[in-house]
């Protein structure tokens, strides 16, 4: 079914354990941090006249980005 919406599921931080608590802290952390990094690595990608990636340009001024597969591993 694509295109339904998941429903959010609200949370009360001071109903949850402590163990809970900090580990959905530690979660959102974590996913804040690697989304400014990410941010922050567009933005370099955006800023540079040439991108070139393993000797192949993907990228100039001219022309939009083609051909990049980034992957988390």
């Amino acid at each position: 079914m694509i295109g339904r919406k998941k429903k959010k599921q609200k949370l009360d931080l001071l109903e949850m354990s402590d163990n809970d608590r900090i580990k959905l802290i530690k979660e959102v952390k974590e996913k804040l941090r690697q989304k400014a990094v990410e941010e922050k690595l567009w933005k370099s990608f955006l800023e540079s006249e040439n991108l070139t990636i393993n000797g192949e340009t993907v990228s100039c001024e001219a022309a939009n980005l083609k051909g990049f597969l980034s992957t988390n591993y």
